[in-house]
């Protein structure tokens, strides 16, 4: 049994559905463990490898990268699997996938560290005077 996490590209293309269905919107509906399908497009005009990622309600979501395309693409014909949401973690959304029978474990969520929060350090609708400012009004 083999876990991978993958990243998932294109996030920010729309679908080509008659409804122009937002990939980035789709990737924000999912819950973390939440069923995904991956779908291989051997006539994928771009890249005969592709494996396209869609979600529990039928919206694709992505593709896996090119770079790791061809072995999940290769693996999933050859093997049991099952793939999952993992995250959407600023400009890339991840999937869990688990070969080999059962449902993927996710990893605990990190803890967000002082260099990753994005925690302003001062409140952008305060006033802040210039101190070294010209006298107004003067």
């Amino acid at each position: 049994m083999d876990e991978l996490t993958l990243s998932v590209v294109g996030i920010d293309f729309p679908n080509p559905d008659r409804s122009k269905s937002n990939r980035r919107m789709e990737l924000l509906l999912c819950a973390p463990g939440e069923p995904v399908d991956l779908r291989r497009e051997p006539k994928n005009p771009h890249d005969a490898n592709a494996v396209a990622v869609f979600s529990a309600r039928g919206i694709q979501m992505g593709y896996l990268s090119a770079e790791r395309a061809p072995l999940i693409g290769r693996r999933m014909q050859q093997e049991e699997h099952v793939a999952v949401f993992q995250a959407l973690t600023g400009s890339m959304g991840y999937v869990r996938i688990r070969f080999g029978g059962g449902v993927p474990t996710l990893p605990d969520p990190e803890a967000p560290t002082p260099a990753r929060s994005r925690v302003a350090t001062f409140d952008p609708d305060a006033f802040y005077p210039d101190p070294e400012g010209p006298e107004w009004g003067a």
